[in-house]
């Protein structure tokens, strides 16, 4: 790992420490304190007090937190999505487990809830997943409906995640497209506005079709 990310990662580690600090103590300018205090005292900092997979659990959080992963991020996310239990419900008390192996996880209960938070959450909430988690088969029934509808309401262990106070994930927020009685779905957001396009295409030709069969708007 190269020296700058290095620098980054305690820059990062010791800023959250901070700024839960201050907030503990009623102190309003949080960020403020945490630029004036702890970053001009970092420059200096000993990454290589954290070792094994103390070092990488913090890493994961940092990486974790944010879209922009650099390859320095590849070990420690590598070591976080590796942990596989038998039951998946297991699988994210352990990686919880793993992630809490970081000192400043435990720091505060926000740091507490972004361990959680990221153990339930990452991997779990891009579109691919979610139109597979959310999706239902449709029965036929009086209707004789089948086909596949796909809920438009993310998992709150994803807004619990993709919107924590720690975490800068809002602006790739999944977003879903159409209606889910309409083939609606889930896309990722810098592919939403061709999916949408796409989709309203495909829907106005089966609207159009449905018309022409007598139909209707129906």
């Amino acid at each position: 790992m190269n020296k700058p990310f290095k620098r980054l990662i305690t820059i990062r580690l010791i800023t959250i420490l901070v700024l839960t600090f201050v907030s503990s103590v009623g102190i309003n300018s949080a960020p403020a304190f945490a630029n004036a205090m702890a970053v001009p005292s970092l420059v200096t900092a000993d990454t290589s007090l954290l070792t094994g997979d103390v070092r990488l659990a913090c890493e994961a959080i940092l990486c974790l937190a944010g879209s922009a992963q650099p390859h320095e991020c590849s070990p420690a996310l590598s070591r976080f999505f590796s942990i596989k239990m038998r039951n998946f419900s297991d699988t994210l008390d352990a990686r919880e487990h793993f992630l809490s192996l970081c000192p400043s996880a435990n720091a505060s209960p926000q740091m507490m809830s972004l361990v959680k938070a990221m153990a339930h959450g990452a991997g779990q909430c891009d579109a691919k997943t979610l139109n597979h988690t959310l999706a239902r088969t449709l029965g036929g029934g009086d209707a004789g409906e089948t086909g596949t509808l796909i809920s438009d309401h993310m998992p709150t262990y994803c807004a619990a995640y993709i919107q924590h106070e720690y975490v800068h994930l809002t602006d790739d927020l999944p977003r879903y497209v159409g209606k889910p009685d309409e083939e609606g779905f889930w896309a990722d957001a810098r592919d939403y506005a061709r999916a949408l396009a796409q989709y309203e295409r495909e829907q106005a030709i089966k609207k159009a079709a449905r018309e022409n069969y007598g139909g209707g708007d129906n």
